[in-house]
């Protein structure tokens, strides 16, 4: 029997190896004659930009890797902004068309992108809009177009930002299973939900800040496009003004309800086409490949371009994560390459481990030593994510940006009541006094809290300390606007905590400047391994993974996000430096 059993096995593992090899074969004939199929820009083109993945602030694609494009699951920003750039120049593309519903960026991304296509229609070119369904970030790209179309049966979103934070102390006491919790911050909310059922008023007034800052910032883009002001728009919102069609159209929010049919019969007339003639139509992630081709900046001279994007966590890093790895040898080949004349810290991070804040605060310390060193912020650069950028020479954020929330905690699971509920009892024993410091089944010793708490406050001082040195304030000033609390990106220009509102090419800008260069090419650092090669990594250990694809299919995205967020605080280690909450805004 047990011959049979491993014969079967192996026959079954031949399948397999065949299988693969299989697909291999085939997945590599596919791209060989991929080369046929060149994307081709006609006269008269439309882009056609539509949003159907998620945008990261970068991509990191190793342009050598032939199977990584069969494995992309997002977009670089970095790329599409080229794009938009490229496509300004193209006598070819007379306009772009934006076809999208739900898209997957952040606020300050979105704004990037609105900025970039505003740009794009002051060369004269169009950009129109057409969606079933506008949600309120949504509409506030597509309020950039010239025209902005609405399905006369569709919908639109449009009244004000909201956040919701869920709050587990009746949980825990029902279930047994407990955070121990030790922060400093009267800000520091990442832990409230453990300590509270309701929300504190600090908490409350941080975030009611936050988000009206970024509603004020959308709103003063869409009334300088929309030819309109705050006010109007405000009681818009308040009356829900958008909830039908007809409602948009009346309120001026909406130039007209169409059919997508109709959408493209004013479009053939802005390319002076006759009735029913083909529109020459490219597909924005098409011409993406047209306009990586194309080189906008170019010289010896280099600035290099540095992304950190993701949850600060101890060790390599990659496109998801930031490590001390992979940002500290990138800043290393960028201080110690002669061309490289000065370097852009581009920071996406909602903060993390406090102990690889500070390793990667050294190493921006080591190079702003030798070259200058500009900061650009994302979506969010908040605790850990500021911390790695406080010691910058300069430091750009976007208005819609989350910033700041200096401030540390410690958060440690324990299960002594379910474990007394279900019959578990823990014994330990030790060589010495604290050799037993602490353990999952027992409760917290007021001697370990001590410890931790020791920990937590030397991290603060340091924290501030850092901040105080980058930003030329006194430890006081920076303890006044710290205590974990965050501030939009207007905010913090106004509290000393960044030093101009602007996008990356503004940073770029900043350190062309301060480098006094000209001309120069950029150079992006790092590059990571494409998902394809993760998978053969995978393969040839053993162990394979389920898609994330697969995951979020089954489960949602919303329970997918709460999945993750589950698993990262098991992964917590140490002090944490980090955004003070989980901040779904809608």
């Amino acid at each position: 029997m047990k011959f049979l059993r491993n014969l079967l096995a192996a026959i079954l593992g031949c399948l397999i190896a065949f299988g693969v090899l299989f697909v291999m074969f085939f997945v590599f004939a596919a791209l060989l004659g991929s080369g046929d199929d060149a994307v081709k820009v006609k006269p008269n083109t439309v882009l056609e930009l539509s949003f159907t993945k998620p945008i990261r602030d970068y991509e990191g694609k190793n342009d050598a890797d032939p199977f990584g494009k069969l494995f992309e699951e997002g977009n670089g920003l970095d790329e599409m902004l080229h794009t938009i750039k490229v496509a300004k120049t193209d006598d070819k593309v007379k306009g772009i068309s934006l076809t999208t519903s739900f898209i997957l960026a952040g606020f300050a991304q979105t704004q990037e992108i609105r900025r970039e296509l505003q740009a794009f229609k002051e060369t004269g070119k169009f950009v129109t809009s057409y969606a079933d369904f506008y949600t309120q970030k949504d509409y506030y790209l597509a309020s950039v177009a010239d025209e902005l179309y609405l399905n006369p049966q569709g919908g639109m979103d449009f009244k004000g930002l909201a956040s919701e934070v869920l709050y587990l102390k009746d949980l825990q006491e029902k279930t047994g299973i407990k955070m121990e919790v030790i922060r400093h911050g009267k800000y520091k909310s990442a832990v409230e939900p453990y300590l509270s059922d309701t929300m504190s008023e600090e908490n409350r007034s941080q975030i009611k800040e936050l988000i009206s800052s970024i509603w004020d910032s959308m709103l003063a883009d869409i009334a300088e496009s929309r030819e309109t002001n705050v006010t109007s728009l405000n009681t818009i919102a308040d009356t829900l003004g958008t909830r039908l069609p007809k409602y948009a159209l009346a309120t001026g929010m909406v130039d007209g309800t169409i059919y997508f049919d109709e959408y493209e019969d004013m479009l053939r007339k802005r390319l002076d086409l006759e009735e029913a003639a083909k529109i020459n139509y490219v597909d924005f992630e098409d011409y993406m490949k047209v306009a990586s081709t194309k080189t906008l900046r170019s010289g010896v001279n280099k600035i290099a371009v540095i992304y950190a994007q993701g949850e600060i966590l101890y060790g390599q890093g990659g496109k998801e994560v930031i490590g001390q790895g992979v940002i500290n040898k990138a800043l290393k080949k960028a201080r110690e390459n002669d061309n490289v004349k000065a370097i852009v810290f581009r920071v996406d991070s909602p903060g993390g481990s406090a102990l690889v804040s500070d390793i990667i605060w050294r190493e921006v310390e080591r190079t702003k030593a030798v070259k200058p060193v500009v900061v650009s912020f994302g979506n969010v650069a908040a605790s850990g994510g500021y911390y790695i950028a406080a010691g910058a020479d300069k430091i750009f954020a976007e208005p819609t940006t989350i910033t700041g929330s200096i401030g540390v905690f410690g958060t440690i699971p324990n299960i002594h009541e379910l474990a007394g509920d279900i019959g578990v009892n823990a014994e330990q024993v030790g060589t010495n006094k604290n050799s037993i410091d602490y353990s999952l089944f027992e409760p917290m010793t007021d001697s370990f809290r001590a410890q931790i708490k020791e920990g937590i406050e030397q991290t603060y001082d340091t924290f501030l300390e850092r901040v105080a040195a980058g930003r030329n304030m006194s430890v006081e000033q920076v303890n006044e606007i710290a205590q974990g609390r965050v501030w939009s990106g207007v905010d913090a220009q106004r509290l000393g905590l960044v030093d101009e509102l602007g996008n990356l090419d503004d940073a770029i800008a900043a350190a062309a400047e301060m480098a006094e260069l000209e001309s120069f090419g950029i150079r992006k650092y790092p590059k990571y391994k494409s998902d394809f090669e993760k998978l053969m990594e995978d393969l040839g250990s053993a162990k394979l993974k389920i898609g994330e694809a697969v995951i979020k299919e089954e489960l949602g995205e919303e329970m997918y996000q709460t999945l993750k967020e589950i698993k990262q605080l098991g992964t917590m280690k140490g002090v944490q430096a980090k955004l003070p909450y989980t901040l779904t805004i809608k």
